[in-house]
């Protein structure tokens, strides 16, 4: 945790958020030049990470000007995809460009046949690869420069409001007459009622019906030095798996909508993105700045059984043998629900617990 004061605890419709947010001085011009390096270099590794990808289905001459354009890396993701696509094509989402990490379970057949989607596949490390993003950055380098992009991961589900109505295009639309580059969302940790894995789910069905609820607090944001980035932590998982190391509970915070260019690089997932000024178009759960939510999707019942999968490869913390409790915890299947659970009822729920903030189109 980096040194801020604690602001008294902000309660905003029953949503607890502590804030120890201070504002973000400029870096000196030490720090500018080494975030400039910085960002040079994710941009250097993210290039030569090309030779590691081999394209399937190059549909990319479909991307006209305008589009808007989602990016994911995906492994062994087959009873997600069919709702993933059917969520992103209704916000509008133009073309997918999807980075297939050796999937053995349908996934890559899948993608191959979509129509809107660009597909290249890898059996290179994903940790080594930064999580994937060496490789979505050298595709948003040559594809995303100039279009609104979303990086999003397969369980991620983004909501805004008047979503059902208000296309991604008019979201962008409303960002640019605003001057602002980027959109930030909270992920939402969804979960069902009972014992984790023991439920059942349809490809073909709506995840939040199975997955419908949710904890709306505490959450705890601060702006960290010197990139000026969020870290939003709290949540289920911290109650459920994070309890006594509150300071390995799950980063919360994206920004996962920019209108890229091909000089900008994420640093840590889309939790913090280079130029620094990207970064503050998010302030967190109460915050006053437009914001989304990604549903996210982690406890479908597949959960237990990738879990043991994911202990093993090792591929999703820089340091697993730190997290081994956190593998085992879920494949114990514990019961995340509590009488203090909040039932999912849509994006307006969200804006009158503080979670999200609707902006003036809401």
């Amino acid at each position: 945790m980096h040194g801020a004061g604690i602001k008294p605890e902000v309660i905003k419709n029953e949503v607890a958020v502590t804030s120890l947010c201070q504002d973000a001085p400029p870096p000196g011009w030490t720090q500018r030049y080494r975030l400039r390096l910085k960002r040079k270099r994710l941009l250097w590794r993210s290039f030569r990470s090309r030779r590691q990808l081999t394209s399937v289905a190059n549909r990319t001459r479909q991307i006209s000007t305008g589009a808007v354009l989602a990016f994911a890396t995906i492994r062994n993701e087959i009873v997600r995809l069919p709702r993933f696509f059917d969520h992103y094509r209704r916000l509008g989402v133009d073309h997918f460009l999807v980075v297939d990490n050796n999937s053995d379970d349908g996934t890559a057949e899948f993608l191959k046949d979509q129509p809107d989607v660009s597909l290249w596949q890898t059996q290179a490390s994903y940790r080594d690869a930064r999580f994937g993003l060496d490789w979505l950055t050298w595709l948003q380098m040559k594809y995303g420069h100039g279009h609104w992009t979303l990086m999003i991961d397969a369980d991620e589900l983004l909501i805004y409001a008047d979503h059902q109505t208000r296309n991604l295009h008019e979201l962008t639309q409303d960002l640019d007459a605003r001057g602002q580059l980027a959109f930030g969302a909270l992920m939402l940790d969804m979960y069902p009622e009972g014992p984790l894995g023991t439920q059942r789910y349809d490809p073909q069905s709506d995840p939040t019906k199975l997955l419908c609820w949710f904890d709306n607090g505490p959450f705890r944001v601060q702006r960290q030095q010197p990139l000026g980035n969020l870290w939003v932590q709290g949540g289920v998982r911290e109650r459920a798996f994070f309890q006594d190391r509150t300071d390995r509970s799950p980063t919360l915070n994206k920004i996962p909508l920019v209108r890229w260019s091909r000089r900008f690089a994420y640093i840590n997932s889309s939790h913090s993105a280079l130029p620094r000024r990207l970064n503050f178009a998010y302030d967190g759960p109460g915050g006053d700045a437009p914001s989304g939510i990604l549903l996210h999707t982690k406890f479908l019942p597949e959960i237990t059984e990738k879990s043991r999968i994911e202990k093993s490869r090792g591929q999703h913390f820089y340091n697993p043998e730190q997290f081994r409790s956190y593998y085992d915890a879920i494949v114990a299947a514990p019961d995340l629900w509590t009488s203090k659970s909040v039932r999912f009822t849509g994006w307006e729920q969200l804006v009158d617990l503080g979670l999200m903030n609707a902006g003036s189109e809401g």
